[in-house]
C-alpha cells in the first residue's frame, strides 16, 4: 500500500499526516507513507486543494481534514 499526504507543510497538513500514521499503527498495516510538499506534484494527482490523501494513486480526500475513522475505512479496502 502506497500512501501520500499532499500539503505545503501547514498545520492542517501536519494534522492529516499524524492521523494517517495513527490509523496505520492502529491497524498494524505495513504501508509506505510519503509527505509530498511540491506544489507542482499536486496537480499531477488532480489535487488543487490541500491537505489531500492519496492511497495507491487514488485521491481519497482533498481540501479537508478527514477523521481517523474515515482514514481507517480507506485503509481497510
Amino acid at each position: 500500500m502506497d500512501i501520500k499526504v499532499l500539503g505545503p507543510g501547514c498545520a492542517r497538513c501536519v494534522a492529516v499526516e499524524k492521523l494517517v500514521k495513527e490509523a496505520l499503527e492502529e491497524l498494524k498495516l505495513d504501508a509506505t507513507m510519503e509527505k509530498v510538499t511540491d506544489i507542482k506534484k499536486f496537480a499531477t494527482y488532480g489535487v488543487f486543494m490541500t491537505p489531500a490523501v492519496i492511497i495507491d494513486d487514488q485521491v481519497k480526500c482533498s481540501g479537508k481534514i478527514p477523521t481517523k475513522n474515515e482514514i481507517i475505512s480507506w485503509l481497510k479496502k
